[in-house]
């Protein structure tokens, strides 16, 4: 019988509900315990979902546990996830990975020295409709992807957010928060970047919390670029432009769109697993793909509400667990969430500096998530 490694959860904030509440889905894990630094926050999760409450260094020192999930603030994702690995676990953190490539790689030599997985979000590029646009793309219909564009904008996040402070701070901003999805996805798509460069600024030195808590109407300092636009070139030859900002009211730009020699594709919001895909051929009629039956295409999500949505965030954990009996590198591995922090970071630091920076990191595209293997990772 296959082991089921025992998981837990570092961090109870507002995603540690998504991860309990549907970690239940899938084989191989099972979660055990929540830790935070706040007491309270533990117990009423722990509460709320069935699971141990316990102190962070109660956690790490959990011999029950295999893996824990690092869902703390970004600012320490990195000293968090080291603590992990130190504590001879696995880790698996949510985005963005770590805040700087020097913290990456030593994550990763610290990871190897001990033998253990590292991981991290955004796994919603395993979602149905992502993985039926990568099946799409690599069937050549629509030729070869040469360019695209991608945009993230929205009026910020002090509207919804009760504490929204640490996203106005360095670590946080746009491409660091919202970035790593679209990253995540044109990696998944087209492959590893080879070099970018980038344009930043900010419209506002600081931003007046409106959203109901305890900061509603406190103004927050704003100490990261909230607007970036930058251009990516990947080895593959595609050069995709990005766009992501805090300081737009509206748009109309699709979220992901490339450009092949025989056509285009019109790719779903990144940050969720499931949405309509749309098809061009060359003389530009479009066509509305019948979604396939994919297991992370099903709605599970906003059932009583006008637009169904599929959630199977969980999903990447379960296949980096899956990945290690099963000798392939995990599809939200390592080598992945470090070229995309490299990606993102470069964006930044070519903004300030007005440079073209050559990338130097890669990492294999990820392996495609057909709908029987991720079955395969659900229980029956």
């Amino acid at each position: 019988m296959a082991k089921t490694y025992g998981v837990g959860i570092m961090g109870a904030g507002n995603i540690s509900a998504a991860y309990l509440r549907l970690a239940p889905l899938f084989k191989g894990l099972e979660v055990r315990a929540v830790a935070d630094i706040l007491p309270a926050a533990a117990q009423k999760r722990a509460e709320e979902f069935g699971v141990a409450a316990q102190t962070p260094d109660e956690l790490l020192k959990n011999s029950e546990l295999d893996v824990i999930v690092n869902l703390t603030i970004p600012a320490t994702h990195y000293s968090v996830s080291k603590d992990i690995v130190s504590a001879g676990k696995h880790a698996y953190s949510e985005k963005p990975f770590v805040l700087s490539l020097e913290e990456g790689k030593a994550l990763k030599k610290a990871a190897d020295e001990r033998n253990l997985k590292v991981g991290s979000a955004p796994d919603t590029f395993l979602g149905g409709a992502h993985q039926q646009a990568r099946d799409i793309i690599d069937s050549g219909q629509l030729g070869k992807i040469m360019s695209g564009t991608t945009h993230v904008m929205g009026p910020g996040m002090e509207h919804w957010h009760p504490n929204p402070d640490f996203f106005f701070k360095p670590g946080g901003g746009p491409i660091l928060d919202m970035g790593p999805y679209y990253v995540t996805n044109l990696v998944h798509l087209l492959g590893p970047v080879k070099r970018l460069s980038a344009f930043t600024n900010m419209a506002r030195t600081e931003r007046v919390v409106t959203a109901e808590g305890p900061m509603k109407g406190k103004a927050v300092p704003v100490e990261t670029p909230t607007t970036i636009h930058g251009i990516l070139e990947f080895h593959n030859g595609a050069v995709i432009t990005i766009g992501a900002s805090w300081d737009v009211a509206s748009h109309g730009h699709h979220n992901i769109e490339l450009y092949g020699t025989g056509g285009s594709i019109f790719v779903p919001d990144p940050n969720f697993f499931g949405g309509d895909l749309v098809t061009t051929n060359w003389a530009g009629e479009k066509s509305t793909v019948t979604p396939w039956d994919h297991p992370f295409g099903r709605a599970n999500q906003d059932l009583d509400k006008p637009v169904h949505r599929a959630n199977y965030r969980t999903a990447g954990l379960a296949d980096m667990i899956a990945s290690i009996d099963g000798g392939y590198n995990a599809r939200c591995g390592l080598d992945v969430a470090l070229h995309v922090v490299d990606v993102l970071t470069s964006l930044l630091q070519a903004g300030e500096t007005g440079q073209v920076i050559t990338l130097s990191t890669t990492c294999e595209r990820p392996l495609a998530l057909t709908p029987a293997d991720a079955q395969a990772l659900l229980k029956a």
